[in-house]
């Protein structure tokens, strides 16, 4: 069975549909968004046998990777958002100054609109639907564009979506470039885009001329540190649980490894024994290993793995006709190899040995900041340096891979390996619009007669000693600098001054002074009015 597009003809209608729901606020009750939550859970918990089938087609992929790594996450993704919606959609007040002391301050979260949420092949129920639940729970109306690289995936969610979520409200565009280049001249409110750099350049610029924001969750070269203080078994454990898990294609696989000299032996022989114990003497035989997704796929990692100039230690086995390619390790790669080029997204992992890691920092520093780094060691002093002196989406020590499935973690790139994050409330957050709101009453209005013309001096002394803070740090740029501790030389008064701050008359009148300029009654206590004798 092959995917069906959608026409091009049809993809127009489709929007406007959305749109109109949209605008005429079918989505906006909070009622209405936790039953649609429940219907995504639904979908995924009643058709766990065609989801795994779907998958396994696409991707050959193992039950338990796709519980890990895709449905059960989207599950536990919309429990969070139905249990806590209430919470996170509540407007959020805000702290302000005595002007404004008895007005209604707070932040609204409106749903951005009409948004557009592109899937991507390696996980394609999990890059495509955990995503939507955000987009669900903020009250938005949706466009998803499943991978038609996983079709058999495609075309289980284009059956199961209209049995379980409202079709006004969301709706599923199926295609490749064409189709999606027609999508993208459309107006949406946000688009949330899963896949290569290469095209997140192209959905960004896109985007850039509707004004539209934008998520992009791309990717990059994720490296490894290995100190040489490490237990060489447990860490050659989770780096091969991370790395060829779903046969290797994962934005966030360790890429290569970066090993201070004196391991790299010891580390080569756990990974043995480590991908005997997972995968027995074959892996192709294995029922817990993947396949590369597609031919094109497959010939791109054999070009890789043929070019390379290190030393292949372990697996290196390809079948094309299978789309089988062996868990494998690559010793001695130098940092001009092919294998180094560009991210792999495969089951080859490169093996760069160094004298120290401060060169692998080094190295580090000179690409792109990858979309996670993972760091094996004992050392805290070395852990705290390659934290302190590199820059990624995302960060493990001593594992791998893991955080992922974290959904208070915030998910997401920086620079070129992503913009913007997910996962939890932070999915809500991405889809929703902080909108300021001040509801004034109409009262109180002998006090605003201090911003009102004509203006005085001693007006605008008061409005100032009212509106801000002043600071209690010394002047000159520098707390070393010449002055008093907690003085302002060279800014602004701590609170307006009045001529005459020698007697208890003058005290007296001065207070009579601050009730007459904001016309307070006798008993109103305002805590921070500046006493008489800085008045």
């Amino acid at each position: 069975m092959s995917l069906t597009y959608t026409p091009v003809d049809e993809i127009p209608k489709i929007i406007q549909g959305l749109r109109s729901a949209f605008n005429a606020s079918i989505t906006k009750s909070l009622d209405y968004r936790k039953q649609q939550l429940r219907g995504l859970y639904n979908m995924l918990a009643e058709n766990e046998i065609a989801i795994r089938e779907a998958v396994y087609k696409d991707l050959h992929k193992p039950p338990a990777e796709l519980m890990i790594g895709e449905s059960g996450m989207i599950k536990q993704e919309c429990i969070d958002a139905i249990k806590n919606l209430d919470k996170w959609a509540a407007n959020r007040s805000v702290k302000t100054s005595i002007v404004n002391k008895f007005d209604n301050v707070h932040i609204r979260k409106d749903p951005l609109g009409l948004v557009l949420i592109i899937g991507a092949w390696n996980y394609p129920l999990n890059l495509l639907l955990a995503p939507a639940v955000g987009a669900i729970a903020a009250g938005n109306t949706v466009v998803l564009k499943p991978s038609e690289i996983a079709a058999h995936t495609a075309i289980l969610l284009t059956k199961l979506l209209p049995l379980y979520l409202d079709q006004r409200a969301y709706r599923i565009v199926n295609g490749a470039a064409n189709e999606t280049t027609v999508l993208l001249e459309h107006k949406f409110d946000h688009i949330f885009y899963t896949g290569s750099g290469a095209v997140g350049r192209i959905i960004m610029g896109a985007a850039a001329k509707q004004l539209t924001s934008v998520t992009l969750e791309l990717g990059g070269k994720s490296p490894a540190f290995i100190s040489r203080d490490v237990d060489v078994a447990i860490t050659a454990r989770r780096l091969a649980f991370g790395k060829f898990f779903n046969c290797g294609q994962t934005c966030i696989a360790p890429d290569y490894l970066i090993v201070e000299r004196g391991v790299e032996d010891k580390l080569v022989e756990a990974f043995q024994a480590s991908l005997q114990e997972f995968y027995g003497s074959s892996a192709q035989t294995s029922t817990s290993y993947g396949r590369i997704v597609n031919k094109n796929h497959f010939q791109r990692l054999k070009s890789l793995l043929d070019q390379t100039k290190g030393k292949v230690v372990a697996g290196g086995e390809v079948d094309e006709d299978d789309l089988y390619m062996a868990p494998t390790l690559v010793l001695n790669v130098g940092k001009d190899d092919k294998l180094m080029e560009g991210e792999i997204f495969g089951p080859i992992l490169p093996i760069m040995v160094v004298d120290r890691l401060v060169e692998g920092v080094k190295f580090v520093n000179q690409g792109d900041q990858p979309l996670a780094l993972y760091v094996f060691s004992k050392n805290k002093r070395a852990i705290d340096y390659i934290l302190d002196h590199t820059r990624s989406g995302g960060v493990v020590v001593n594992d791998a891979l893991v955080h992922f499935i974290v959904s208070n973690l915030p998910f997401g790139g920086t620079g070129p390996s992503g913009i913007g994050n997910y996962h939890g409330k932070r999915s809500f957050d991405v889809f929703s619009h902080e909108r300021s709101a001040l509801i004034k009453t109409m009262g109180m209005e002998k006090l605003n007669d201090l911003r009102y013309p004509p203006y005085t001096e001693k007006k605008t002394r008061w409005l100032d000693w009212f509106l801000w803070d002043k600071a209690s740090f010394t002047g000159h740029g520098s707390e070393k600098g010449a002055g008093a501790s907690g003085s302002n030389p060279g800014g602004r008064n701590s609170s307006p001054q009045l001529p005459d701050t020698n007697s208890k008359a003058a005290t007296a009148a001065q207070s009579e002074n601050v009730k007459a300029v904001i016309a307070l009654p006798e008993n109103d206590k305002v805590s921070h009015v500046p006493s008489a004798s800085v008045v």
